[in-house]
This record gives structure tokens, C-alpha cells and sequence, in this order.
């Protein structure tokens, strides 16, 4: 049992730890910044591409905050920033349209929480993928887990993992080469259905990573 973060629309390396492994997912954390929780990164015609989700910060007085009490800041139109981006980034790909339908809807309706959201769009990416999502949640926090792997690490959007990822056509690989461990989007807008196909190579990464 591996103990990993909900983040937004995982990069490619944690979403293929969920796929292939029993997971419960941390939702009794502290958030942190400099993580994944509200960013994941696509290409576009620049090349790498930061998709941030601007959050309610609560002043140090308050102390630290529950990732699951992190409320977006929608007073600030990220949503339509975000999609219009992803149309850009992604219309010409060969599976744009056929999942837009699913995803869409992150995009239009509200939604308060972080942690919900981000569970959404892990839900979602699952629903395409017609595979069932585990449910698993943590009940209390744990510094040192006794019963789970530590995979909490893989939130860290410091973290640069040395991976041999097979190189699959994006959008815009004629000038920006091949970009790994995007979201997750990226991969399912590319290759579409064989999205499993291609997690089924499992990454190993080193826990001191």
C-alpha cells in the first residue's frame, strides 16, 4: 500500500504509481506550497507550460492550514484562463475532442475546495480511462506512516526525477523535441486510449529521489 497526494491532473510518474499499485490517498495533510497541489504542467508551443491554481491564502497568525480546508480563489477567472489554454495547447491533438466532453465541465462549473477539485480531476482521468479509481483515504495524519509506503514525496514539484520515459508525438514535438512527465493530459490527449497502454511500463523511482 503506497501513500500518495491528490494533485491537479498528476504528472505522468504519479499517475502511473496510482494505476498500478494499491493506494490510499493523503487527505489529513498540511498544505505546503511549491507543490503540485495547485499547478501541473502541459506543453504548449513554447514548450513547458505552468497551469496554477490561485488559492485563499490564511495569514501565519491562523497557522498552518488543512490541504482539505484550501478554498480556490475563483474570484480571479482561473478556470476560463485554464481552458482556453488547454484548447490552445491541445485542439489539434488527436484526442482533443473525444475526451473534451469529460473534462470540460472541471472547467465550467465552481468548485470551493482544492482537495475536491483535485480529486475530480483524478476521478475524471479515471473515467476515461474506464477504470475504476481507488477510494482509499487516510483517516488521521501520519509523519512516519506504520502501515503504508511513503509516496508523499511525489507532490513536490522540486522534485526532478531521472526516468527513462518512452518518448510518445505531442503537439508540438517538431520544435520543442519531446517533454516528459507532463499532466497526465497531456498523455491522454495524445495517445487517447492507449494512455494504459502506455503506463502499463511502470516508472521505479528511488523513495530518496
Amino acid at each position: 500500500m503506497k501513500l500518495i497526494h491528490p494533485s491537479y491532473f498528476p504528472n505522468i510518474l504519479t499517475f502511473s504509481y496510482i494505476m498500478h499499485h494499491d493506494i490510499c490517498l493523503e487527505v489529513e495533510d498540511n498544505y505546503q506550497k511549491q507543490t503540485f497541489r495547485n499547478r501541473t504542467y502541459i506543453c504548449n508551443d513554447r514548450g513547458k507550460h505552468i497551469l496554477s491554481i490561485p488559492i485563499i491564502h490564511v495569514g501565519s497568525t491562523n497557522g498552518r492550514q488543512k490541504y482539505k480546508d484550501v478554498t480556490i480563489d475563483n474570484s480571479y477567472p482561473w478556470q476560463r484562463q485554464h481552458w482556453r489554454t488547454l484548447e490552445t495547447a491541445y485542439r489539434t491533438s488527436p484526442f482533443f475532442e473525444f475526451y473534451e466532453d469529460e473534462i470540460k465541465p472541471l472547467y465550467t462549473e465552481t468548485f470551493e475546495g482544492l482537495l475536491d477539485f483535485n480529486l475530480k480531476t483524478i476521478e475524471t482521468i479515471f473515467e476515461c480511462l474506464q477504470i475504476e479509481m481507488p477510494q482509499l483515504k487516510t483517516e488521521k495524519f501520519e509523519v512516519t506512516p506504520v502501515n503504508q509506503e511513503d509516496y508523499r514525496f511525489l507532490i513536490s514539484a522540486k522534485l526532478k526525477p531521472q526516468l527513462d520515459f518512452e518518448p510518445y508525438v505531442q503537439v508540438f514535438s517538431d520544435r520543442n523535441g519531446f517533454i516528459p512527465n507532463l499532466s497526465i493530459l497531456d498523455l491522454l490527449f495524445n495517445v487517447g486510449p492507449n494512455t494504459v497502454d502506455y503506463l502499463n511500463h511502470e516508472f521505479i523511482i528511488s523513495t530518496n529521489g
